[in-house]
């Protein structure tokens, strides 16, 4: 799934860059939704911030680098106080991270689609190496996006598609949250050939499609 990474020394350089701005702002887009939700949990921890050692989890990070799927410290909120604002407020603060790295990724791709890059090329200089940047920048970001959204706890699409479900589908996924770091574990592992396809299938197609 991360073969657009390599084993260069540049590609690796690349991938910690992203790395350490998806995460950080991926955090940054739940505390600042809580915030805007009438939640002060995320600002009084001091979680509103771009410093990324506010959010970056070593392990998790090493996980990204090595394995492909990581994770950085969860930004804390208090679901009552975002629930009495609109009942949606879960869901809300948990979609925001998945949202900012589709957003990070939308973004990224501008100078593909509109040519600015083939420029950037031809000038040379530092600018031949905006194209293996961003093309790492979006596709990490793609990864980020996708397995957020898988719904297993602790991960956001866990707590999206709980707001959609029916009562008793609700129930379900209450009983079903404190197995699920390990199902995922499981998943991640045992069925490492699923979890690429689930995962790897739609990144590859966004990918092409934002940088074409």
């Amino acid at each position: 799934m991360l073969g657009l990474f390599g084993d260069s020394p540049a590609q690796f350089v690349y991938l910690v860059i992203s790395m350490v701005v998806a995460l950080t702002i991926h955090e940054l887009a739940h505390g600042w939704t809580a915030f805007q939700l009438g939640d002060d949990t995320a600002q009084r921890a001091g979680r509103l911030t771009l410093n990324p050692l506010k959010h970056l989890d070593p392990l998790g990070s090493l996980m990204i680098l090595f394995a492909g799927f990581g994770w950085a410290k969860p930004v804390p909120f208090d679901p009552y106080t975002v629930t009495r604002r609109t009942p949606a407020g879960v869901m809300l603060v948990a979609a925001a991270g998945p949202l900012s790295n589709l957003l990070m990724a939308i973004v990224a791709s501008i100078p593909f689609q509109t040519g600015l890059l083939s420029s950037a090329l031809a000038s040379g200089g530092l600018l031949l190496y905006a194209r293996p940047f961003l093309a790492t920048f979006i596709y990490l970001n793609l990864i980020l996006l996708f397995f957020n959204l898988l719904p297993v706890s602790p991960l956001d699409g866990e707590k999206v598609l709980t707001y959609f479900l029916p009562p008793s589908g609700q129930a379900t996924m209450a009983r079903l949250r404190p197995y699920g770091p390990m199902l995922l574990i499981l998943l991640m592992v045992a069925g490492r050939g699923i979890f690429n396809v689930v995962i790897g299938t739609p990144v590859n197609q966004l990918f092409q499609l934002l940088v074409s």
